[in-house]
């Protein structure tokens, strides 16, 4: 889960208090976070302050990145169809399937012995 404060101001996100180069090990999660500003061509006109909780570092990045895109639609209206072209501003709703009764994992059953 993300929140998002936005801005304007010269470009620095800061992700719980650290900056976002310091709190994301990975370069591939660094260019998703930035990924919006480059498609709006506007990488340095906003700051981004964001609180994430819970899951990995990519599914923090892909929360941050959502966030930040409806963010910046509530900015500028006309970044709606850019952005929803980029399927930034929709949601992954994608959940873990529950595990099932009788069943080791949500598909998995257990191993069977006919004797």
């Amino acid at each position: 889960m993300a929140k998002i404060w936005l801005k304007k101001g010269t470009g620095k996100i800061y992700v719980n208090g650290k900056l976002f180069n310091e709190y994301f090990a990975s370069d591939a999660h660094k260019m998703q976070i930035t990924r919006p500003f480059e498609i709006i061509n506007q990488a340095t006109e906003y700051d981004v302050r964001c609180s994430v909780r819970g899951g990995g570092a990519t599914g923090q990045a892909g929360a941050m990145v959502h966030g930040i895109s409806k963010a910046l639609v509530m900015f500028d209206e006309s970044f709606k169809s850019t952005l929803r072209t980029e399927k930034l501003t929709t949601r992954d709703s994608r959940a873990v399937e529950r595990k099932k009764p009788g069943r080791k994992k949500a598909r998995r059953s257990f191993q069977f012995s006919k004797r």
